[in-house]
Order: C-alpha cells, then structure tokens, then sequence
C-alpha cells in the first residue's frame, strides 16, 4: 500500500489519524481507540522511509534531516486535506497523519453550547480554547472562525503549523499563514501582524512567552484573539497564561490577562452510548467582572464558584457537563463519572437534573 491507499482506507475507516511507525503495520485511531490496518504488512524502517519520503519535496526533506521535525499539510486531489507530522523514533523515520475534513461543521453540529457563537460577535479580547491533542480545538475554531467569516465584513488573520480547514472569502477577507511557507515562526509573524490591518486574528497555539505575550497585546489593543493551549480545565488555562511570565512580570500579566479574557472552553471527546463515535465535552467559562476581579487578584482557584454562580450565562464546569450529556443520553454514566473531576458532583447534579 502507499501512502495514498492508506489514507483513502483510513477514510472509508471514519478514522481520525494514521501513524506509519517501523515494526507495526500502519495503524488507525477509529473513535479514539487504535487498530491496525487489517491484512497489512508489518512495515520495515526501510517501508517507512519510503513512504514517508515519497510525499516530501526537497525542502521539506532537508528542514526534516537538519531539525528531526517536520509539520505540514498535505492535500491528496479527490480524497482530502490531512496535517501531518514527521519525527524519528529509535533511529527510524515516523509519522502522524489527521484527518482534516472538507466541510467545517457549524458549532450546533458539533455539539458545542450555543451561547459560543455569540462569542464570534465580540469585537476585540482573547478567546482560549483548550483541552488535549485530538480533543476537537481546530475544529471549534474552524467553526467559530466560518461564523465571523459569514456575518461580518472584517480582515481575518491565521497563523497556523500547518494550515488546517481552509477558509474562502465570504463577508470577511481571510488570510491564512503557514509557519515555514509563509512565515519563518509564530513569534514573527504576530511581531509584524498589527501593520496588517487586522480585525481577528486567529493563532493556531500560543506556543511560548513570545507568542502569548503578542496574543495579550492583539487582544488589548482591540483586535478579537482566537487561540488554543494544552490546557486540561478553565483554572489550570489561566494559570498557565500567568505562569509562563517570570515572577517580577505576573502581576502585570494578571492585570492584562483579567482585562482581554472573552471565554476559555476547555474540551474533551467522549466516547457515545452506541461506541459508534464520540461527542464533546466543554466546560466553559465566560468573563463577567467577578472573573476578572479573581484573576487580577491572583484567586483563579476561586473561578469555579464563579463559574457555578452564572449559570444564567450558560456557563458550565466540566462536572455539570458530564452529567448534561448523560441527562441526554449521549454518554454512560460510567464515562461520565470516569472522566469527572469530582465524581461525587456529578452523581449530585445528574440527581438535581432529573
């Protein structure tokens, strides 16, 4: 099989990823589980290299053999778009293939709560959406991102490694930039971003202090910020934004941070009753000026009876979350309480649901 063969089968599979790793044969993550290729062959380092090789040009070959890493889309006429990942493992050449679809799918579809769309309608401050590798994020913000596209006459900026969900012009001009095509690095191309005239920018992941200091100064100077972290929950987000500045900087950072902050929604997939898919989690915080009092105040372990307090702003923890989707039917109760912060206030809001 090629490189193509695998990935039109990994699509015929209704599968997120395909690896090509030295001693197995090529393996797919179907609903978050992984599984071989059926009938494949295992593959050598020798099949690895050569199929992985066979989809690089030469200066992607070299920016790979100089930095060990590469990240790239790839575009396979008639099939699909896929970001892939190139890396040597135990001496031999690896890679991860993500599926990325044709059609960005509205936020009502993916599930996602519906007061996040009239997030779009900001018209300046940061919005962070996190949670782990393969929980959802770039399509949330593809979403999000279609719905500013489509209602607003604006100038759309991305950075991005790689470009994912392409995005045609609508209401708004879209520019897409691809960290290593188009730009050498996130941190330059959000030093030069504000001479562009933009009105949203949308940052593929603050990275480092560079980035994410550039996303606070975006957002306060009045331009709306979309961008993701690996952050697991709302509390941990926060902290995470402040703590990568040095001691004498936090301060300060809690003061900007508390000023720009629009939502964080941190996600997660679930797997559904049926197993035939999964559906996402969101716990969602949106800023109100007692929020913003308890992350200039440096309280952020407070946020969370903050959060229970303004449910009338549909905010939800990750608990109250798990148990709506139980409530629904979507997940089991095992799942939801496996995946509970608290499981005992899970038990507790599915009983105050019924």
């Amino acid at each position: 099989m090629e490189i193509s063969d695998m990935l039109r089968h990994a699509i015929d599979m209704q599968a997120s990823d395909l690896h090509i790793v030295a001693g197995r044969p090529p393996i797919l993550r179907i609903n978050g589980d992984i599984t071989p290729v059926r009938d494949a062959d295992v593959l050598t380092k020798e099949d690895s290299k050569r199929l992985i090789y066979g989809i690089l040009n030469d200066m992607q070959k070299q920016r790979f053999e100089e930095e060990k890493e590469l990240d790239f889309s790839l575009s396979v006429s008639n099939l699909s778009r896929f970001r892939v990942n190139v890396h040597f493992q135990r001496g031999s050449i690896a890679s991860a293939f993500r599926l990325i679809p044709n059609v960005i799918r509205g936020l009502a579809e993916l599930k996602i709560p519906p007061i996040v769309e009239s997030l779009c309608d900001k018209p300046r401050g940061l919005i962070l959406v996190t949670g782990p590798t393969g929980s959802g994020k770039s399509t949330t913000l593809a979403a999000m991102l279609d719905i500013i596209n489509s209602k607003r006459p604006l100038h759309i900026i991305t950075v991005e490694d790689p470009i994912e969900y392409l995005h045609n012009h609508k209401k708004a001009i879209v520019e897409q930039r691809e960290v290593n095509e188009d730009t050498h690095s996130f941190s330059n191309a959000l030093k030069y971003v504000l001479r562009q005239d933009p009105d949203v920018i949308q940052i593929g992941e603050m990275r480092d202090i560079e980035t994410i200091s550039a996303a606070l100064t975006a957002a306060e100077t009045g331009h709306l910020v979309l961008t993701t972290l690996h952050t697991n929950d709302v509390v941990q987000t926060i902290d995470r934004v402040i703590d990568v500045f040095p001691p004498y900087q936090q301060t300060q950072v809690r003061i900007q941070l508390s000023s720009v902050i629009q939502a964080v929604m941190c996600q997660q997939l679930l797997p559904t009753v049926d197993g035939r898919g999964r559906i996402v989690c969101v716990e969602l915080m949106i800023s109100t000026a007692a929020i913003s009092s308890l992350i200039r105040e440096g309280k952020t372990h407070q946020i969370y009876s903050a959060i229970e307090t303004g449910g009338n702003l549909q905010m939800q923890t990750r608990d109250r979350a798990l148990a709506e989707l139980y409530r629904k039917g979507y997940i089991t109760k095992e799942v939801a309480l496996s995946k509970a912060n608290k499981p005992e206030d899970v038990q507790r809001y599915i009983y105050s649901l019924k």
